[in-house]
């Protein structure tokens, strides 16, 4: 096969996200992981193409034009895709346990949230996060998904004071905040109604549920809409990726 004909085929299949600027001509060393991954995980040689994105300068064909033992380095030829933002979506939750966590994270980009954000409620079980590791998993969705950028990781902040600084944070976002007190059946009604409001922050409690006072704050705040999620108690995952597909097919891009 010639070399061109192998780095057609090779285009749909890797993905890399890079720090480094990306534009013709330009060299990028991946770090020891990337390399490792690119020549002993997927068997890449010289000449073998994937695609480089790094969340500013759109998505990038690009070779392996040197190896090493434990090293390569890329040349970027073309650009395949500009920039664009990520949908204006935010995940609100308070953390779980690890692996029901990394799985949240991960569908919560591939769902297309663009800020990730933990939030300690009263009842919440999980007090520490590895930020280091959901990252790592925002990266990964991000890459295998054809996002042009890795959604926003914020620190975990407390419930309370998230809504105290909520108007000087984002002043014209609203609150989609997942009840099981609500009325089951409601949800499509509910968000047609909110059709023409936004943009979105989708927050989902723990697993004891939100206590009565946080409840009834939420409640009483004009730019938060309760939603049921049906007659089912979902497991706090379960509800991420459920609330996010609700807003994307109602409010989002899938109406698109």
């Amino acid at each position: 096969m010639k070399r061109d004909e192998g780095a057609r085929c090779a285009t749909g299949k890797v993905r890399l996200y890079v720090e480094a600027g990306l534009e013709e001509g330009a060299r990028v060393e991946p770090s020891r992981d990337q390399a490792h991954y690119l020549l002993n995980v997927m068997r890449m040689k010289e000449g073998s193409a994937l695609r480089l994105f790094n969340g500013r300068d759109g998505e990038w064909l690009a070779v392996i034009e040197e190896t090493g033992k434990k090293a390569c380095v890329l040349r970027v030829e073309e650009q395949t895709r500009a920039q664009e933002p990520l949908p204006d979506i935010w995940l609100l939750f308070a953390p779980v346990k690890k692996a029901r966590l990394d799985y949240m994270v991960q569908k919560a980009a591939e769902m297309g949230a663009g800020v990730i954000q933990p939030v300690l409620t009263r009842f919440t079980n999980v007090a520490r996060v590895k930020e280091e590791r959901l990252e790592a998993n925002l990266i990964e969705a991000a890459e295998q998904c054809g996002l042009l950028a890795v959604p926003e990781l914020r620190e975990p902040q407390a419930l309370e004071k998230l809504l105290d600084e909520w108007d000087a944070l984002s002043p014209k976002r609203r609150i989609l905040f997942c009840d099981e007190a609500a009325r089951p059946g409601a949800a499509l009604e509910a968000l047609e109604a909110e059709r023409a409001s936004g943009p979105w922050a989708v927050l989902i409690g723990p697993e004891g549920g939100f206590a009565p006072e946080e409840r009834e704050r939420l409640l009483a705040r004009n730019d938060t809409c309760a939603l049921s999620l049906g007659p089912r108690i979902m497991r706090a995952d379960t509800a991420a990726v459920a609330a996010l597909a609700a807003v994307q097919l109602v409010l989002g891009d899938w109406r698109r």
